[in-house]
C-alpha cells in the first residue's frame, strides 16, 4: 500500500520508522492496514467468538496496532460490540517458529 500511494518500495520496518517521523505517506499506510486487520478480526470474531486474539510476526512489534485495531474492530462486529482482547504474542514475532520448536520430535 506505501508503494502504491508513494511510488517507493519500502520494507514494514522502514514504513514503521517513517511513521515516527510523522510521514504522511506511512501515517496514511498504516492506517489503511489497520482498517483491514481490523475488518479480518472482525470476521473472526463473528464467525467463531475467540477468547483472545494474538498477533505474531513483525507487524506484532507495532505498539499502536493494539490501541487502534480494538477500536475500529467495532465497526464490523455483529451488534457493534466487541470486548475480545487483540495482543501480542508472549514471545513477540519469534512465537511461530518457538511454537514449531515444540512440535519437532525428540527422537528423530
Amino acid at each position: 500500500d506505501y508503494q502504491r500511494l508513494s511510488g517507493v518500495h519500502r520494507k514494514g520496518a522502514e514504513i514503521v520508522s517513517l511513521l515516527a517521523q510523522k510521514d504522511p505517506i506511512a501515517g496514511l499506510a498504516m492506517s489503511r492496514y489497520e482498517i483491514r486487520l481490523a475488518k479480518s478480526l472482525a470476521h473472526v470474531v463473528n464467525l467463531i467468538d475467540p477468547d483472545i486474539i494474538v498477533l505474531g510476526g513483525g507487524m506484532s512489534n507495532v505498539d499502536r496496532l493494539y490501541q487502534t485495531v480494538p477500536l475500529l474492530m467495532k465497526t464490523w462486529v455483529f451488534g457493534g460490540e466487541c470486548e475480545t482482547p487483540v495482543c501480542k504474542a508472549q514471545h513477540g514475532d519469534s512465537s511461530g517458529v518457538r511454537g514449531a520448536a515444540w512440535l519437532w520430535p525428540l527422537h528423530g
